[in-house]
C-alpha cells in the first residue's frame, strides 16, 4: 500500500497574523515493507507530517494517495484510512482509558464494526505480538510500568489491522533497557508482519541502528532523504540543523584523526566494534 506526498504545503493560522508555514512543498513516495525514519528538530514540521498521512490533517495544497486513492476525493473513506495507517502519538499511555488491558486494545476493532468477540481475539492477537503476558489482559492498563503501556498503545493499533504503522517518538520517556525494548519489538513487527514502519525520532541511534531509510526535516522542507550511512556521513550538515549524527560516527572521526584507518560509513555500535578489529587485525597480520 503506497503512500505518495505531492506537492503538500499546510499552513497554520492561514490569512491571520499567527500564518505559519509548517510545511513547503513536500514530495515523498513511501513504499510497502519500508522501515523509515523521520529526523529534524523540534518545529522541522515531523509531527505535523505524519498526521497527514492518516488524514488527521489537512494539506492546504497539494494531493496524498494511498494504495492509488486521493485520500482527498470527496467520497473517499477517511474512517478505513485510519485505520490501514496507524498512529501512535508520542505518550501514548496518556490516551489509555478503559478499564483493563483487554478492553482498551478492542476498543480500535469495535469502532470497525466487530463484534465484541471479534475485536476481543483481535485484542487478543495483537497483545501476543507485542509480547504482553495473558496474566496482564485484564489487569488496569494504569497499573502497568511506562513501558507496557507503551506496548498496549501500540497493540491497540495493531488490532485495527493497519498496513502502516507510523510511531512518534515511541521511546520518548522511557529508560535505556525501555527504549531497546520498544525498538525491538518494532523491528520485530516490521520483519514478521513485513508491515511499513515510519518511526519518528530525535534520537540518531535510534534511527542508525534500526532503520532502512531516513528523511531529514528543516523548516518544514524535505532536506535529505537516503539511506543511513549516507544521510550520516553529511554529520557536519546535520549539526547546521541542531541535529547530530551517532555518537559512533564522531568515534570514528577521532580515530581517524589520530591516524587509524577507519571507514566512512559507519554508523552502529557493532559496524564500529567489526570496523576497530579489523584495523588491529591488520596491523598484526
Amino acid at each position: 500500500m503506497p503512500i505518495i506526498v505531492d506537492k503538500v504545503n499546510h499552513f497554520y493560522g492561514l490569512g491571520t497574523a499567527y500564518e505559519k508555514a509548517a510545511l513547503k512543498n513536500i514530495n515523498l513516495k513511501i513504499e510497502d515493507g519500508e522501515f523509515i525514519g523521520i529526523i529534524g528538530h523540534t518545529g522541522s514540521g515531523k509531527s505535523t507530517l505524519i498526521q497527514h498521512l492518516n488524514g488527521i490533517l489537512k494539506a492546504t495544497d497539494g494531493c496524498i494517495y494511498v494504495d492509488g486513492e486521493d485520500i482527498y476525493d470527496k467520497d473517499y473513506d477517511l474512517k478505513r484510512l485510519r485505520t490501514r495507517v496507524g498512529l501512535v502519538f508520542q505518550y501514548p499511555e496518556y490516551q489509555l482509558f478503559e478499564s483493563t488491558v483487554l478492553d482498551d486494545v478492542a476498543f480500535g476493532p469495535i469502532n470497525q464494526g466487530l463484534t465484541k468477540e471479534k475485536a476481543q481475539l483481535r485484542a487478543f492477537e495483537a497483545l501476543r505480538s507485542v509480547g504482553m503476558g495473558e496474566d496482564l489482559y485484564l489487569c488496569s492498563p494504569f497499573e502497568l510500568s511506562g513501558g507496557q503501556k507503551r506496548r498496549v498503545a501500540i497493540a491497540g493499533v495493531l488490532a485495527m489491522n493497519p498496513k502502516v504503522l507510523i510511531l512518534d517518538e515511541p521511546t520518548a520517556g522511557l529508560d535505556p533497557y525501555g527504549r531497546e525494548e520498544i525498538l525491538s519489538l518494532i523491528k520485530k513487527l516490521h520483519d514478521e508482519k513485513n508491515i511499513t514502519v515510519i518511526l519518528v525520532s530525535h534520537s540518531m541511534e535510534d534511527v542508525a541502528d534500526y532503520v532502512e531509510r531516513i528523511i531529514v526535516m528543516s523548516r518544514g522542507e524535505v532536506y535529505m532523504d537516503d539511506d543511513p550511512k549516507t544521510v550520516f556521513s553529511h554529520y557536519e550538515e546535520l549539526e547546521s540543523l541542531h541535529l547530530a549524527a551517532p555518537q559512533v560516527t564522531y568515534l570514528m572521526q577521532d580515530l581517524k584523526a589520530h591516524g587509524m584507518n577507519m571507514p566512512d560509513d559507519v554508523t552502529t555500535v557493532d559496524e564500529a566494534k567489526a570496523a576497530i578489529l579489523n584495523y588491529f587485525r591488520s596491523r598484526h597480520a
